[in-house]
């Protein structure tokens, strides 16, 4: 199972990004996905999750301007960031928790990250 994250750039505060994450590999079904990042020097962070049914969950300093959204049919996940600010900048990583075709036992994988940057 992998997952493959794009999407990442430069842009300038007030702007938008979209990052997409499809998940491949031997998968039977996928519960949770998710997004999150890591700023330099800091720990990483859940930035937003979507549920299988689509409930979602964000941190609170991207409310209103993420959103996290999944195509089952795809296992894809996707994070709609508008109003952009610098301290959005880091690494982001996406998240999925998958039963695989060869395991009894669902586990969490991340993508290998993809670069995010917001100048002022």
């Amino acid at each position: 199972v992998q997952l493959q994250a794009s999407g990442g750039g430069l842009v300038q505060a007030g702007g938008s990004l979209r990052l997409s994450c499809v998940a491949s590999g031997s998968i039977r079904s996928i519960n949770y996905m998710g997004w999150y990042r890591q700023a330099p020097g800091k720990r990483r962070e859940l930035v937003a999750a979507i549920s299988s049914g689509g409930n979602t969950n964000y941190a609170g300093s991207v409310k209103g301007r993420f959103t996290i959204s999944r195509d089952n049919a795809k296992n894809t996940v996707y994070l709609q960031m508008n109003s952009l600010k610098p301290e959005d900048t880091g690494v982001y990583y996406c998240n999925a928790n998958i039963l695989s075709s060869d395991s009894r036992m669902r586990s969490d994988y991340f993508g290998q990250g993809t670069l995010v940057t917001v100048s002022s």
